[in-house]
């Protein structure tokens, strides 16, 4: 599962790609109640052990991707 988080004052995302095993409403659950408190940090663990921290008072946005999402590169005809 993928989640994309926006940067207050940063082009750039932070695109974090997450173990299969993340349940998404836990997930969903855990970003709302980080993002309730502005002092707070949202901390992340990739599916390869890495940990992210980001303060929330600097996430514009989460964008949390399908579990089953396919990964598409290169054009596609549709």
């Amino acid at each position: 599962m993928d989640v994309r988080i926006g940067v207050t004052y940063s082009p750039k995302e932070l695109d974090i790609e997450l173990g299969s095993d993340v349940d998404r409403d836990e997930l969903k659950r855990r970003i709302e109640e980080a993002l309730a408190d502005d002092d707070g940090v949202l901390w992340l663990q990739d599916n390869h052990g890495r940990e992210f921290a980001v303060p929330t008072s600097k996430v514009a946005y989460v964008e949390i991707g399908s579990p089953d999402h396919e990964r598409r590169i290169g054009f596609a005809t549709a």
